[in-house]
């Protein structure tokens, strides 16, 4: 009945069917030979969505799409080329700036390459960059967004092992940080390499007038993390003060955001959650059935018995990981898998918060690695060449990314230093 599980999953996946029904089918198939009732497909589905933390993520979404509509997008931008633009690959740079900005904002990856990439993608074209680093610069440096806080990702691994959402967001910072200088510091060595433009150096006055025109987005970061430490407010009460907080700030204080256009930015927000929510519910029916069937345990055993060896352990797990990121959706991977593997690394001294954080950001990866890397299939729409292309010039991030990945592997003050000032 297992093999049965995953021959229509794998098939399923291997002719175009959306992860989240692919689960769904696959387990209902299962369901139809088994002494199982069908009931359980609702109750377990339900039970999979039914957590008080996962009411953050349409908040979150909604304050994204928001803040996005309020002409945020330009403004980052603008910040980061009159802070970066001066040095060579200037427009490189501060893509990787907007990125971390926004991804402070938005919490997803595929946003961030949407919005920064429909700006940054034809701008660098024009000014003489190659059109597949840009994209690459543009879909590498999107993956900093879930790492970032707010993280949808992270709020989804609070909610299957009950670790505290503050303490995930927290230790995600330097992660973060360490990942977007690598990607500056990558990018800045190609453009030299390359001879790629630079722009002139902007006065102070200009820098300092397009920070403040960007510091109102930038806030919503600040306000959402330290109301959260501060105990000020949940992650979920944190989601609605970040709504209301982009409504006041769209309407009052950029003036772009138009109560007309509310209506068409609910509806949009409201999908994008329901497809999340289906695929959290899907996902936890599979996961279920894994359970029944002691895959779990079967997996954790198996490992084990391999090797005890944390170091050996860890790298494993990462191979793993980044094999199945790069078939897998990042959410559903972590709904089936985080649960069964947290188990083996806190078997061998793993702290969880930090195996959360090596998790996400294994996964993460997989949105810029070929064959199901969204973010590729985004900038590759956005700059009309072949994923092929993109993905050969994203191959420096992607050694930055793992390079990144060893160092949060075997050093945890990397993850658990932040928290450990904020927690006791």
């Amino acid at each position: 009945m297992t093999a049965l599980l995953f021959i229509v999953f794998l098939v399923l996946l291997a002719i175009g069917f959306p992860i989240a029904f692919a689960l769904g089918i696959s387990a209902f198939t299962y369901l139809l030979f088994s002494d199982i009732p069908l009931m359980v497909i609702p109750q377990k589905m339900y039970a999979g969505i039914d957590v008080f933390v996962l009411l953050s993520i349409p908040g979150f979404i909604l304050a994204g799409n928001l803040m996005n509509a309020s002409g945020i997008t330009n403004r980052i931008i603008n910040f980061c080329n009159a802070l970066l633009g001066h040095i060579r690959g200037g427009l490189g740079l501060a893509n990787v700036g907007a990125s971390m900005i926004f991804g402070g904002i938005s919490g997803t990856a595929i946003a961030d390459t949407a919005s920064i990439g429909s700006v940054m993608i034809p701008a660098m074209e024009k000014e003489g960059y190659d059109l597949p680093f840009a994209c690459a610069v543009t879909a590498s440096s999107s993956t900093i967004g879930p790492v970032i806080p707010p993280s949808l990702p992270m709020i989804i691994a609070a909610t299957l092992t009950g670790l505290s959402v503050g303490k995930l967001f927290v230790a995600g910072i330097v992660p973060g940080l360490l990942l977007g200088v690598g990607f500056m510091l990558i990018t800045y060595l190609i453009s030299v390499k390359r001879k790629y433009p630079k722009r002139e150096r902007k006065s102070f006055g200009f820098i300092f007038k397009s920070f403040f025109q960007a510091f109102w987005a930038i806030m919503m970061t600040v306000l959402i993390l330290f109301g959260i430490i501060g105990g000020v407010f949940t992650p979920t009460e944190a989601s609605i003060v970040a709504v209301i907080y982009a409504i006041a700030i769209g309407l009052w204080v950029y003036k772009e955001l138009k109560i007309k256009m509310i209506p068409a930015i609910l509806l949009q927000s409201a999908k994008t959650t329901a497809a999340l929510m289906v695929l959290v519910g899907f996902a936890n029916l599979f996961a279920w059935i894994m359970t029944v069937e002691e895959l779990p345990q079967l997996i954790a055993n198996s490992m084990l018995e391999l090797t005890n060896n944390k170091i050996m352990l860890l790298l494993l797990i990462n191979l793993l990981l980044i094999f199945v990121g790069a078939f897998m959706e990042t959410i559903a991977a972590l709904l089936i898998l985080f649960p069964v593997l947290l188990g083996v690394a806190i078997e061998v001294g793993v702290d969880p918060i930090q195996f959360a954080i090596i998790m996400v950001f294994n996964l993460v990866i997989g949105l810029t690695t070929p064959p199901v890397g969204v973010c590729l299939f985004v900038a590759s729409s956005i700059g009309g060449i072949s994923l092929e292309k993109i993905a050969v010039a994203g191959l420096p991030y992607l050694m930055v990314s793992i390079f990144v990945l060893l160092l949060i592997t075997y050093i945890p003050e990397i993850s658990l230093w932040l928290p450990g000032l904020f927690y006791e």
